[in-house]
């Protein structure tokens, strides 16, 4: 994370003591001083533990609104620069450390006390004598996810949150629509090790990308991932206990009904490759589903994880050249969305409309009133067993009824990996290599064509076991033979229309199972066509379900049995939004 940027940079989703009797009373005397240097602070909780935060005071005489980040990262370096620029716009600037972290003496806890411990920070706040009352929370990652907590039980100081790639825990790390990623494995033992950011130990690509592989290679348990480390990992046993979206999860942050009482600003910032961009869309939809007209504003352009929270985006991301529209300063917006709320002062001109997003290729920003309107028509496709030059056909009319094309994944099989093209580094890329899945080509679009949206649809599927994980995946197949990456969706079957409960299929059985991929808006080229690529989900990166029905994090290789038979039936389709 780059200084001055609010929020952990290392949440990524491939998606985070002793009592001090009287509180820390802040003199009287700083406020009529010029801003002052950034100090700690201590904070106790009402069940007796105590956070260590640090606070920096503009000059004013008079009682000022509070900006607050609440993260886990705890280094001291880059957090005071970013409290002196909130101090130098004439707030005061707090950056809170969750619990156990830097000067806490507890052990460090990931997720499960920050609703509660926010609502504690915010008390404290709001007693202090330089506090106007007025509480604003900025963040990105992990501090997104804390200043959402913190709107789980409504504070009433707290006025607005401003947040990037803010991530839900249980979705989108360290699972992913119910299916537990291996990437995300790292993260935990980075922040949880010392009372600061362990980067030494995260940055260790060597022992993670060899954790996977030498795990996947063995074909034992998820469960023994840690074992396979050498390392025991009790934060990954605990998650591992909670494969639905169950209560567990619920209590971290808002969820259903939760949303309709969340009656304060939002604005929420993602990028179309955000590995958290799930959860931000999560938020923002269940926000629009459980209240009536809230005051939230969501943009998204061509942007990762990190670069949603930067001031400056990288001007090539992963082989492509974005826009010069979609430069913006993510911080300065959330900034400016502050002092929209708490000062009185103009909308920030970027949030035109709740949706605010770049079309890539277009160079240009467009503003919807919600995500469906991002597009204006949808063409629905269908997969076909017609035979095309990629595989086979995506068709505007279903096949005759009883079709069906047959895709067999070999669960024991550890040389060949399914699904890996899902979520590729690169956006722009050479034609696919070692291609496993079973690939849909449309035809040709006769003039550039902008989509812009998610593409959705439903698989039709019978499968010989009672459970597996799904992948869904597109292309753009560009006029030079080059591939951009439009967007993948990752499910597990038994989770597919409802994450709190599993319901196992039934072997020979038709079921019907939804799919959306990740928001994009992308200006395609005139002949261009789309690529669909559908497969099973088994590779290093993720768990590999064997279809028994069990926990999967209990399956191991031998549970592989007969290779895993995927019948897509006629009338499974794509729908694809097209925006004008």
């Amino acid at each position: 994370m780059l200084p001055g940027v609010a929020g952990s940079a290392r949440a990524a989703v491939r998606f985070a003591p002793m009592r001090h009797a009287p509180l820390l009373v802040v003199s009287l005397c700083l406020l009529f001083a010029a801003p002052a240097a950034a100090q700690d602070v201590f904070i106790g909780t009402p069940d007796g533990a105590t956070l260590s935060a640090t606070l920096a005071l503009p000059g004013a005489k008079s009682p000022v609104p509070a900006i607050l980040v609440f993260d886990i990262m705890g280094q001291p370096d880059w957090l005071r620069v970013q409290l002196q620029e909130i101090a130098a716009r004439g707030y005061a600037g707090i950056l809170a450390d969750v619990r156990g972290k830097r000067l806490s003496p507890q052990a460090p806890v990931l997720y499960e006390r920050d609703a509660d411990d926010a609502h504690a920070v915010l008390d404290w706040i709001v007693r202090q004598p330089w506090s106007n009352g007025q509480v604003g929370m900025i963040g990105g990652s992990f501090s997104g996810f804390t200043a959402w907590a913190a709107t789980k039980r409504r504070h009433p100081a707290l006025k607005a949150i401003a947040v990037s790639a803010a991530a839900i825990p249980g979705q989108g790390l360290p699972m992913h629509n119910n299916v537990f990623l291996t990437d995300n494995y790292a993260w935990a033992f980075s922040v949880t090790r010392n009372k600061q950011l362990d980067e030494s130990l995260y940055a260790d690509g060597d022992r993670w990308f060899r954790l996977g592989r030498n795990w996947f290679a063995s074909g034992r348990p998820y469960r023994e991932l840690d074992a396979v480390d050498g390392t025991p990992n009790p934060w990954l046993q605990r998650w591992l206990a909670h494969p639905a979206f169950d209560a567990y999860w619920q209590s971290m942050v808002p969820y259903g009904r939760d949303f309709a009482h969340i009656d304060i600003p939002v604005l929420s910032i993602t990028g179309y490759f955000d590995s958290a961009q799930i959860s931000v869309l999560q938020y923002f939809t269940e926000h629009y589903r459980y209240r009536a007209n809230p005051r939230h504003y969501l943009v998204v352009g061509p942007y990762d994880h990190f670069g949603s929270h930067w001031r400056e985006k990288p001007p090539v991301l992963r082989g492509y050249p974005i826009d010069p529209a979609a430069q913006f300063d993510s911080q300065e917006l959330k900034l400016a969305f502050m002092d929209h709320v708490l000062r009185g002062a103009p909308r920030p001109a970027m949030l035109a409309d709740r949706v605010n997003y770049e079309v890539m290729g277009g160079n240009e920003w467009r503003h919807a009133r919600s995500l469906a309107a991002m597009h204006r028509a949808t063409l629905r496709r269908y997969f076909s067993p017609r035979k095309s030059a990629a595989g086979y056909s995506l068709d505007s009319t279903a096949p005759p009824r009883g079709e069906a094309i047959t895709h067999v994944v070999d669960l024991a099989d550890r040389v060949k990996f399914h699904g890996f093209h899902a979520d590729p580094y690169q956006i722009i890329q050479p034609p696919l290599s070692n291609v496993t899945e079973a690939v849909f080509r449309g035809a040709p679009f006769e003039r550039a064509t902008t989509v812009s949206g998610s593409l959705t649809g439903e698989l039709l599927v019978t499968i010989n076991k009672k459970d597996f994980d799904y992948t869904v995946t597109v292309y753009e197949a560009m006029p030079d033979g080059q591939l951009f990456h439009l967007g993948h969706s990752l499910n597990r079957a038994s989770f597919a229309r409802d994450a709190t409960r599993r319901r196992l299929l039934t072997p020979g059985k038709e079921a019907r199972l939804p799919f959306a991929t990740t928001l994009i808006s992308r200006r395609m080229l005139p002949g261009s066509v789309l690529l669909v690529l559908v497969d099973a989900n088994k590779h290093p990166n993720a768990q590999v379900n064997y279809g028994t029905g069990r926990d999967v994090s209990d399956e191991s290789i031998a549970d592989a049995g007969a290779p895993l038979e995927i019948r897509i039936g006629a009338g499974s389709y794509v729908d694809i939004p097209i925006d004008r």
